[in-house]
């Protein structure tokens, strides 16, 4: 698990290796729930910082409904960041589990989405429990917000 600093490691490193232009951050989840809001809100901040390569914003969310066409539109050559929301333990929430590997989108709600991301980013908004769509709807705004704001300003910390 890893704070705000760890997730600024994670991204030097990844940075020292892939030149931004070679990275696309494939930010998943949804705007319709306020816990799975982390990745589109994440794109958008990306976008608004001027990363060339982002998959998945506010206007246009990498949902589970469109998962598959807009990971299928992403250029093979490019390093695929993957980020997204997930739920955790309770002494786990506001850090990030981040990764050299893929990650599995939507496990936390039993959806079967492929593995996606040479890297990964899965920031814990809430812990987990018997109701995680409840636990996601229900998730702080605040923190997810905040989380987003610390995965684009590592990000921007390290290739602007």
């Amino acid at each position: 698990m890893a704070d705000a600093g760890g997730l600024n490691r994670f991204f030097a490193r990844i940075a020292a290796r892939h030149a931004k232009e070679d990275v696309v951050f494939l930010c998943i989840g949804t705007d319709c729930s306020t816990g799975d809001s982390l990745g589109p809100l994440t794109g958008t901040m990306l976008r608004e910082k001027g990363f060339p390569n982002v998959v998945g914003s506010l206007e246009a969310p990498c949902d589970a409904d469109r998962f598959a066409e807009m990971t299928g539109s992403i250029p093979p050559e490019l390093v695929v960041i993957a980020i997204d929301a997930c739920l955790g333990k309770p002494a786990h929430v506001g850090r990030f589990r981040v990764a050299d590997g893929p990650l599995q989108p939507a496990r936390s709600v039993g959806k079967a989405l492929p593995p996606v991301g040479l890297y990964s980013v899965a920031a814990v908004v809430n812990e987990a429990g018997p109701k995680p769509y409840w636990t996601l709807q229900s998730t702080s705004l605040r923190r997810v917000i905040g989380m987003a704001r610390d995965i684009a300003e590592a990000a921007a910390r390290n290739w602007l």
